[in-house]
């Protein structure tokens, strides 16, 4: 088997599932992180991002059939929206364990086997709310803000070992999770956005599978909106 060895979190649906697909039609060895069923295709493994044990686990198995992670896109994520004044503290905490101190964790553990390669690329997955704030998501765009800091820092501390990190901020993308906002919701969004619709998964997984190129050698510390102009100035 050739190509480089690729984990993508959360890649069983949406953005994660297109940026697996992405790195597999070009040739690399994707194992995909999963809470339910595996995934035809992928190497998939079980992983819970609230708990280190089940991600060295899944790391661990990653490397032993496939060998050193070289490329991590962090994406795994979720939602608990609602406003302030009503959101229960496990909500918000929840969603800050899963979204950034899980990106955390994943990214802890893999980092030790590009250390020893003295290279690797790093993808963080936040969001255009982490720019712009969302009211009814002050958890989630804290989490996604977090993510930016984080990566950032990161990008200083293994700079000198080869090691890329790089955040990518969706807008509003064409997923489930969007649909479900229900139509005048999405065509209030859709007006908000200078180029006027939401972005495809694959937009979103073209850009990640650039920050994870030989030709993005020399970018780190990025942060790369793919928002159709929704975030622009900040």
């Amino acid at each position: 088997m050739g190509g480089r060895v690729v984990l993508v979190t959360g890649g069983n649906r949406g953005i994660g599932r297109s940026i697996a697909e992405s790195f597999q039609k070009q040739g690399d060895q994707v194992a995909i992180t999963v809470r339910g069923e595996p995934v035809e295709g992928f190497t998939s493994v079980r992983c819970d991002m609230t708990d280190a044990a089940s991600i060295d686990a899944a790391v661990k198995q990653v490397e032993e059939e496939l060998g050193p992670v070289e490329v991590l896109v962090a994406n795994a994520g979720m939602t608990r929206d609602g406003l302030l004044l009503s959101m229960k503290e496990e909500d918000f905490a929840a969603v800050v364990d899963t979204n950034l101190v899980g990106a955390f964790r994943v990214t802890k553990r893999v980092t030790r086997g590009m250390l020893k390669q003295r290279r690797g690329r790093i993808v963080l997955l936040s969001s255009v709310v982490a720019l712009l704030g969302s009211g009814g998501q002050t958890n989630y765009a804290a989490a996604k803000a977090g993510l930016i800091g984080f990566g950032r820092s990161l990008a200083r501390e293994l700079g000198s070992r080869g090691i890329t990190v790089n955040v990518v901020a969706p807008g509003f993308v064409d997923t489930d999770m969007t649909a479900a906002l229900g139509e005048e919701r999405v065509a209030a969004l859709k007006a908000q956005i200078p180029l006027g619709r939401t972005a495809t998964p694959d937009e979103v997984a073209a850009v990640v599978r650039f920050l994870a190129s030989d030709e993005a050698a020399y970018v780190t510390g990025a942060v790369v909106p793919v928002d159709g102009g929704l975030g622009m100035g900040h």
